[in-house]
């Protein structure tokens, strides 16, 4: 198999990171440093920064509740809490699949399956995601119209968003609380899109991925999916 698909499956991280990580000279193959698709067994000694990988024994899928105020990696060099110090005494290590920034909240998903991670973030795969917002403003028709067929951002024009449950928030019915569902995952993409109809995103939460649903899950909790719910994936 190629060595980042061999990566992705002992848990290092999605398969494009670890080709990032290959390019970086960070990755040794039998004692020599490692150059991007080459192929290797599991017999081959592979290393990550001098530290042996092994392909995980058991693939698990694990779904947090993330919170705001809480990063998406492994790390953060200006020292705010990431989503991994939820997964510190797990026995295995899993990375996420996607991110949520860090003013958003909601369903994030974890794993040590490569070819799962590869197939969900794919944008040929078109996994929907969807999202409960409050945004500032009364949402007009026309704004609603215009996500729905896709909006203008400085990296292009999106797919087609299906907008619906909308309904006046506020005690004076001043802001707007709608859902939002998307297939495609660019940086801060739902904030950026209601930036360009023309309203300030007050709280946003990530609510499911394809038929998954985030349900009673705490901000804070999380837990493994079925075998079933992974089916669904």
């Amino acid at each position: 198999m190629r060595l980042q698909k061999f990566m992705a499956d002992a848990g290092v991280a999605s398969r494009r990171k670890c080709e990032e990580l290959i390019k970086q000279g960070d990755v040794t193959v039998n004692g020599e440093i490692a150059t991007l698709g080459i192929s290797v067994v599991p017999t081959d000694d592979i290393r990550l920064n001098g530290k042996k990988l092994c392909l995980a024994e058991k693939h698990v899928v694990i779904m947090l509740n993330k919170p705001r105020g809480v990063v998406s990696t492994a790390s953060d060099p200006q020292g705010r809490r990431t989503t991994q110090e939820y997964f510190a005494n797990l026995e295995y290590r899993v990375y996420n699949i996607g991110r949520l920034d860090i003013d958003s909240e909601g369903l994030l998903l974890f794993t040590n399956d490569g070819e799962l991670a590869n197939r969900l973030t794919h944008p040929s795969h078109e996994v929907s995601k969807t999202y409960r917002l409050l945004v500032q403003g009364k949402l007009s028709a026309s704004s609603i119209e215009k996500l729905k067929k896709g909006v203008m951002l400085d990296d292009g024009l999106t797919s087609p968003a299906k907008v619906f449950g909308v309904k006046e928030a506020g005690e004076n019915g001043e802001n707007t609380s709608l859902f939002i569902s998307i297939h495609e995952g660019r940086n801060r993409q739902v904030r950026r899109m209601m930036d360009a109809v023309g309203h300030n995103t007050l709280r946003l939460r990530r609510v499911a991925v394809g038929e998954l649903r985030l349900n009673a899950l705490r901000a804070g909790e999380w837990r493994y999916l079925t075998d079933k719910e992974i089916e669904l994936l």
